[in-house]
């Protein structure tokens, strides 16, 4: 196998110490359940076998997705545990693709001159996607886990035995248990979490035992099949719905691949509800659902120390606290009701982004109920947009200004959306590619989405305001472009330092007027520049004023604004809304 020259990154996807520079970005194409190799024995472990146990576990994730879903009652009974294993084996894959310097599938150039991958590359590739691409409490673990493996796998050799691969693997084995157990605030036993002890404590006894590689991993499997079917009675949630654990029902799939690469041998088809505690169609609900509202999940740069601080502060907001990582970059998750203080917890501590606010009660009237014929997906700026779309029953993305949501996420927002037909608002130009990437990526799993090319996050609100689910989804599609069409879109902005612009040359301080995208105004004041605005955009006409502040924007400039239109245009109605935490100080829009 090859390695290639790595590939541009994605913008918002930093090297880090210890991690190769590899992009998490997706796939030329969907892989839903990827071609699975065949393999065979492997007298040690190497840089191609961690690429066979990728591929095979994210195989056997896509095949017990579905299952893993409907049986996730804890920590909190939202069903979507399988898919959020399998969306973080995805990003996984992915960066191992990377890694490898080829595209997934391709065929290696047997000619290509270029170093092998080593073992080390491979497995921090691996770790490192894990934990950029990591979703909701369970994939966070997954993540930590390979990382506890790529500590291992990629260092230096420690302990009896030097770099035996049976013995490596234990290690790495236990380590991957130790680091999952310390990443999360308060461990629970009969979790995903006791499954990674009991195959770690197998996988020493083998290792010890001078068993191959492909002895300890079996061993591991094994014990985590055991351990899995104890956890009903060791967790009374569990117990109370009939089920096993769906994370740690996941990781037993993980390291049955583990097995299957090393041995080449393939594990017996096992489904998930054929375990020793009868698992009902539809497990009951459980306690949890009287926990935090909300899920927030950040990538997050900042130094070891500072995540202490964070943890102590999120543990103090919510539960289910788990912060995964190292080395300048992490990936924090935890259950609050209050997700701006989670947010602003990681501005303080470090650099947040790819943030990602789930509210649970949504997520479980999707995950009970059949799927929706039509949905909206929007992506927006701000807290207050998203709170608004959101009851107008829109899936949203909050992104902040300047930091474009990945591929993955609009994809998983679609999914989250659980319709057949989903109309997808970018609310930027600059989104225009991301967007049209997962709509592809969404219609390989058989749904069929428009993208409707709004500009801004007001042409996103005049699109809602004519959605009609009711309508055929053409007929929908069409009445929403052309209302976002029909909304001319302004925004008032800071300028940081002095710059040429298309309206003249503006110093550090001055207030920019943007009307479709260009500075057309430069004033020295928010009001001011905000009446210059809306003149020039109401002397071709309009009939619907929207204002959107932003979150030090006091209320009087609206009912400064409010005034003006009254007076000097009284066929105009003016609405206005609150934008929240990292919208711009004002949007307009005229419809």
């Amino acid at each position: 196998m090859t390695a290639a020259a790595p590939r541009p990154r994605e913008p918002d996807a930093p090297a880090v110490l210890g991690y190769p520079a590899v992009n998490p970005g997706p796939h030329k194409e969907e892989r839903p359940v990827p071609h699975e190799p065949q393999p065979q024995p492997l007298d040690e472990l190497d840089a191609e076998a961690v690429r066979t146990w990728s591929s095979l576990a994210l195989a056997a994730l896509g095949r017990a997705r579905e299952d893993i879903d409907a049986i996730n009652v804890y920590p909190v009974a939202d069903a979507d545990t399988g898919t959020n294993l399998y969306l973080t084996a995805e990003s996984a894959d992915r960066a191992l693709d990377e890694a490898f310097g080829k595209a997934p599938g391709s065929t290696p150039d047997v000619t290509d001159a270029t170093p092998p991958t080593s073992l080390a590359q491979a497995v921090r590739a691996y770790a490192y996607g894990a934990l950029v691409g990591a979703r909701g409490n369970s994939g966070t673990i997954l993540a930590q886990l390979l990382r506890g493996v790529a500590d291992v796998l990629g260092g230096e050799p420690a302990g009896p035995g030097g770099r035996e691969p049976g013995r490596l693997l234990a290690q790495a084995l236990t380590r991957a248990a130790e680091e999952a157990y310390g990443a999360v605030a308060h461990p629970v036993e009969g979790t995903m979490l006791t499954v990674a002890a009991a195959a770690a404590r197998a996988g020493e006894a083998a290792g010890s035992a001078a068993g191959t590689a492909a002895d300890v991993a079996r061993a591991a499997y094994d014990a985590a099949r055991a351990a899995l079917a104890e956890t009903p009675g060791q967790l009374a949630a569990l117990g109370r719905a009939g089920v096993v654990d769906a994370g740690g029902c996941g990781l037993v799939a993980v390291l049955g691949a583990l097995w299957q690469a090393l041995s080449g041998q393939e594990p017996a088809a096992e489904p998930v509800r054929g375990r020793a505690v009868p698992v009902p169609q539809t497990p009951e609900p459980c306690a949890q659902e009287e926990g935090p509202a909300y899920e927030v999940v950040y990538l997050l740069e900042a130094s070891e120390a500072a995540v202490g601080e964070l943890r102590e502060r999120l543990d103090g907001l919510g539960d289910s606290l788990v912060v995964v990582g190292g080395e300048g970059l992490w990936n924090v998750h935890v259950h609050v009701d209050d997700p701006g203080a989670a947010v602003e917890a990681g501005v303080v501590a470090g650099r947040p982004y790819r943030i990602r606010i789930t509210h649970f009660g949504d997520e479980r009237r999707r995950a009970r109920g059949p799927r929706a014929q039509r949905a909206v997906v929007a992506v927006v700026p701000g807290e207050g947009l998203a709170g608004l779309c959101g009851e107008a029953g829109a899936t949203t993305v909050l992104v902040r200004p300047g930091q474009a949501p990945a591929v993955a996420e609009l994809v998983d927002a679609i999914r989250r959306a659980h319709a057949r037909e989903v109309v997808l608002l970018p609310g930027g130009a600059e989104l225009r590619a991301i967007a049209a990437a997962a709509a592809e990526r969404a219609r390989a799993d058989g749904v069929r989405v428009a993208v409707v090319p709004t500009r801004s996050a007001v042409q996103g609100l005049a699109a809602l305001a004519v959605h009609d689910p009711e309508a055929s989804f053409d007929e929908d599609v069409v009445a929403m472009t052309a209302a976002a069409g029909a909304t001319r879109y302004g925004e008032l902005a800071v300028a940081e330092r002095q710059s040429f612009t298309s309206a003249g040359i503006c110093q550090a301080g001055d207030v920019l007027g943007l009307i479709d995208g260009d500075v057309a105004v430069i004033g020295p004041s928010l009001a001011e520049t905000a009446v210059a605005v809306l003149e020039r955009m109401l002397g071709s006409g309009g009939e619907l004023v929207t204002l959107v502040l932003g979150p030090e924007v006091p209320d009087t400039l609206a009912e400064h604004l409010e005034a003006h239109v009254q007076h000097g245009h009284l066929a105009v109605d003016t609405v206005t809304y609150r934008g929240g935490r990292y919208s711009a100080p004002l949007l307009i829009g005229v419809e």
